[in-house]
């Protein structure tokens, strides 16, 4: 097949497109020979791509993909809802736009987009030796950036954030709050509230927030105890709020539930009206101090179970947070490593025992906030998983 004009390095020596390393999620199903009969079924048999799943090649199609014309098997489509809001700490999405999966991985060049396609995706439905060839670029814009729709056999959808959005929503075993993403042109700063802990190093280092900006952007409270709707409201509008409960150790004045009910009816509050454009996303953060009846009823008053997010190293677990939050992806049990009930037990008794208070989460919730750069400006940096 001949290369499309736009991939062409000749025709468009600005273009280049930047290589990461290779992904450790390994798809469930065979892609290879599959994914290569794609364009002899749409070419040779006539078969409508609709027809055919565009991650594997299945002809047993489950529903419709969401960002490009093609069908989505159901496997696939689970691995896709799992997969598309992973990011790696490079800011870059974690695997495949198309298939949510693949070995390495091409990003785009744009500097406000995160997606990345695997060599397999562009070969099979783009033309084969496409990646190479967008490999020797300097510069590459992707399927979902470039001013036209179709490469080859890839063709974007019309209205695709809204799009993935309804697919979403349609798919999900236990769908969440979600919300269309918006177009780089149409997004804002992000404006946050915090209670308890105070993030803005985090959201700085990861470009939310400029240092020295307008403290306007960020609005901090120790204690919430007199605050009412009309101050929030006054402060706001808001759209992301953040909470969480102190550590173990750390010296505070009220009882673990306390942080829970007052982020519940704080959340009320900064919640916006029935109809408002904007996404809206909050994030409540338990530092293993809540007991259980306590989790039950956070759980009930946030209309969804935590996710454990554990720090692992050498094997051993360091630390772990109960996260209950409807950014995207924080549900996903592929991100996270396996811990059991006693596991975290044992590590709330050894927090205990010791008497070295332990560190507020933020390092472990940091990269929970990378989805949010689908919905709201970013400013330029450098990403680090460092703090």
């Amino acid at each position: 097949m001949a290369a499309i004009p736009a991939l062409d390095p000749e025709a468009e020596p600005s273009m280049d497109v930047i290589l990461v390393g290779s992904s450790e999620l390994s798809s469930p199903v065979s892609h290879g020979e599959g994914r290569d009969l794609i364009a002899y079924e749409v070419k040779v048999n006539q078969r409508n791509i609709e027809d055919i799943c565009l991650c594997c090649g299945s002809l047993q199609v489950h529903t419709k993909h969401p960002l490009f014309e093609g069908g989505i098997c159901a496997p696939c489509k689970d691995k896709f809802l799992d997969a598309l809001f992973l990011y790696d700490d490079d800011g870059y999405q974690s695997y495949c736009s198309i298939c949510c999966s693949g070995e390495t991985l091409l990003i785009c060049g744009n500097p406000d987009c995160t997606r990345c396609y695997c060599f397999e995706c562009v070969d099979s439905l783009v033309g084969p030796g496409t990646s190479g060839k967008v490999h020797a670029m300097s510069n590459w814009v992707c399927f979902l950036c470039l001013p036209f729709s179709r490469s080859g056999l890839l063709q974007r959808r019309r209205k695709w954030r809204s799009q993935l959005k309804a697919f979403y929503d349609r798919e999900s075993e236990s769908p969440l709050e979600m919300f269309e993403t918006v177009p780089v042109w149409r997004r804002e700063p992000v404006r946050v509230l915090t209670l308890f802990e105070d993030i803005k190093k985090e959201l700085t280092s990861l470009g939310f927030l400029e240092s020295g900006s307008d403290p306007g952007q960020l609005k901090h409270l120790d204690d919430v105890t007199d605050t009412v709707r009309k101050d929030v409201e006054e402060w706001g509008p808001f759209d992301l709020l953040y909470g969480a409960t102190p550590p173990l150790g750390h010296t505070c004045d009220h009882p673990p539930s306390w942080y829970l009910f007052q982020f519940h009816r704080l959340l009320q509050y900064a919640r916006p009206g029935a109809g408002s454009p904007r996404p809206f996303f909050w994030m409540f953060v338990d530092n293993l101090v809540l007991n259980k009846e306590d989790q039950d009823v956070a759980s009930r008053f946030l209309e969804m179970e935590p996710t454990t997010i554990p720090d692992v190293r050498g094997g051993s677990l360091q630390n772990a947070v109960r996260v209950w939050s409807n950014i995207p992806a924080i549900r996903s049990s592929r991100q996270w490593a396996l811990v059991s009930e006693e596991e975290l037990s044992l590590l709330t008794q050894n927090r205990q025992s010791s008497k070295l208070a332990a560190k507020w989460p933020t390092k472990l919730v940091k990269n929970c906030f990378l989805p949010l750069r689908e919905y709201f400006k970013y400013f330029s940096t450098e990403l680090t998983s460092s703090l």
